[in-house]
C-alpha cells in the first residue's frame, strides 16, 4: 500500500518549518526570585561579613532594643544578678577586713553592717540596699567610712541599671511596627483604566479608631537593571507618584482607601502590556508612614507586590455603605475584586491608539448586553416552565371525579 500522502505540499510545509525554527521567542519565562520586600514589611535582606561588629557596642541601647525578646530577658536577669554577686562580693570584703566575720569577738564589738556572718547573708544585703527593700535584720552603721562609700555607688549603679534595662523593656513594648499590624494592605494589586488612563491601584485601611496623623504613601519600583555602560544594578529602585501628588501623598486614613498611580509616561510601567507584565520580573514597595495619635511616635508600614499579585483588568469591589446615618466598612470585602473591560495593551500603545479603548468597552458593553438577554430569557423560560406545571397541577386538583354506574346499580 502507497503511503498517504499530505493535503500540504513538501515545500510549503518545509518553508514553515524553517520560519518557526529562525522565529525567536517575544516574551521569557519569568525566573522566580526573592522578593525585596516580605508582605508582612519585613526586609528580605542578609547582612554578612561585616567586619566592624565593634560600632554595634557604641549604640548599646539600640542594640538592646533590636534584639528577641528572649536574649532581651537574658539580659535583664543577668544584668541584676551580676549586680548583686557584684556588691556581695564588695559587701563581705568590707566585713572581712573590719573583723565583722571573726566568731571570737566581744560582744560590744560594733560591726559594720549588722548581721553579715558570711557571704549568703551579704549577698541579701546586697539586694536590700539596690532594691531598696530594707528588711530591718541588716543596717550599715557608722564605723567604716568604706562601707558607706560601697553604698553610695551601689545606689548610683542600681539606678544607671534600672533606667537602661526598663527603659529597653519600655521601647521593646512600644515600638512604632507594634502599631503597623494595624494597618492593612489588599492581598493583590490591580490594572484597569479609571478616568480613561490605565491605573495601579492598591487599598490600604487601618482597623484601629485611633487614626494615624499626617500619613504619607510612597511608591517604589525595584528591579535589575543595566546601565548603557554595562553596569547592573540588582536592586534599582524607582520612585512613582500617585494620584494626589500636589498635597506630597499625604492622605487622610479614617477609611480605607484606594491608592492609585496612573501610569503616564513617566512611570516605569508605561510600555507594560499585559503579557509583558507577567513575564518581568519586578516588584512594586509600598510604605505608610505617620505618626500614632495616642503615642506620638512616628510608624511605618511596609509591603510588597510581585507580578503574580497584580490582576490586570480588575478593580476593587466598594465595602463602604450608609447605614442608618452611619458609615460602615465591611472588612470580609477588603480585598475582594471584580473583572472589567480593560485592554490588554500597554499604557503606550493606548495614548498612541486611543480607539483601543473605544473598541474595549464597546465590546465588554455587547457581551453585557448579551448576557443580560440570555439571563432573561432564561427566566422567562423558567417562569413559563413553572406556569405550565402550575397549570397541570390546578388541573390535576379540580378535574371533577366521573363515577361509571354499573349494570348491577340501575333500578329494573
Amino acid at each position: 500500500m502507497l503511503p498517504r500522502k499530505s493535503l500540504v505540499p513538501e515545500e510549503l510545509a518545509l518553508a514553515a518549518l524553517a520560519s518557526r525554527a529562525s522565529r525567536r521567542a517575544v516574551f521569557r519565562e519569568r525566573v522566580n526570585k526573592a522578593r525585596f520586600i516580605a508582605k508582612s514589611g519585613a526586609c528580605n535582606l542578609a547582612h554578612k561579613n561585616i567586619r566592624e561588629q565593634g560600632r554595634f557596642l557604641q549604640d548599646v541601647f539600640t542594640t538592646l532594643v533590636d534584639l528577641k525578646w528572649r536574649f532581651t530577658l537574658v539580659i535583664f536577669t543577668m544584668t541584676f544578678l551580676c549586680s548583686w554577686l557584684l556588691f556581695a562580693m564588695g559587701w563581705w570584703l568590707v566585713a572581712f577586713a573590719h573583723g565583722d566575720l571573726d566568731a571570737t569577738r566581744k560582744a560590744e564589738f560594733e560591726q559594720c553592717v549588722t548581721n553579715v556572718k558570711s557571704f549568703t547573708s551579704a549577698f541579701l544585703f546586697s539586694i536590700e540596699v539596690q532594691v531598696t527593700i530594707g528588711f530591718g535584720g541588716r543596717m550599715i552603721t557608722e564605723q567604716c567610712p568604706t562601707a558607706i562609700m560601697v553604698l553610695i555607688l551601689q545606689n548610683i549603679a542600681g539606678l544607671i541599671i534600672n533606667a537602661v534595662m526598663l527603659g529597653c523593656i519600655f521601647m521593646k513594648t512600644a515600638q512604632s511596627h507594634r502599631r503597623a499590624e494595624t494597618l492593612i494592605f489588599s492581598r493583590h494589586a490591580v490594572i484597569s483604566v479609571r478616568n480613561h488612563r490605565l491605573c495601579f491601584m492598591i487599598r490600604m485601611g487601618d482597623l484601629r479608631k485611633s487614626m494615624i496623623i499626617g500619613a504619607a504613601v510612597r511608591l517604589q519600583v525595584v528591579l535589575k537593571t543595566t546601565t548603557p555602560e554595562g553596569e547592573v544594578i540588582p536592586i534599582h529602585q524607582i520612585d512613582i507618584q500617585t494620584d494626589n501628588t500636589i498635597t506630597g501623598n499625604t492622605i487622610f486614613l479614617l477609611a480605607p482607601l484606594i491608592i492609585c498611580h496612573v501610569i503616564d509616561r513617566d512611570s516605569p510601567l508605561y510600555d507594560l502590556s499585559a503579557m509583558e507584565l507577567q513575564c518581568s520580573d519586578l516588584e512594586i514597595i509600598v510604605i505608610l508612614e505617620g505618626v500614632v495619635e495616642t503615642t506620638g511616635i512616628t510608624t511605618q508600614a511596609r509591603t510588597s507586590y510581585v507580578t503574580e499579585e497584580i490582576l490586570w483588568g480588575h478593580r476593587f469591589v466598594p465595602i463602604v455603605s450608609e447605614e442608618e446615618g452611619v458609615y460602615s466598612v465591611d472588612y470580609s470585602k477588603f480585598g475582594n475584586t471584580t473583572k472589567v473591560a480593560t485592554p490588554q495593551c500597554s499604557a503606550r500603545e493606548l495614548d498612541e491608539t486611543p480607539s483601543i479603548l473605544m473598541q474595549t468597552l464597546q465590546k465588554s458593553e455587547v457581551s453585557q448586553q448579551s448576557l443580560l438577554r440570555k439571563r432573561s430569557s432564561l427566566r422567562r423560560n423558567s417562569s413559563m416552565r413553572k406556569n405550565v406545571s402550575f397549570r397541570r397541577n390546578n388541573c390535576a386538583i379540580l378535574a371533577p371525579k366521573v363515577q361509571f354506574a354499573t349494570l348491577s346499580n340501575v333500578a329494573i
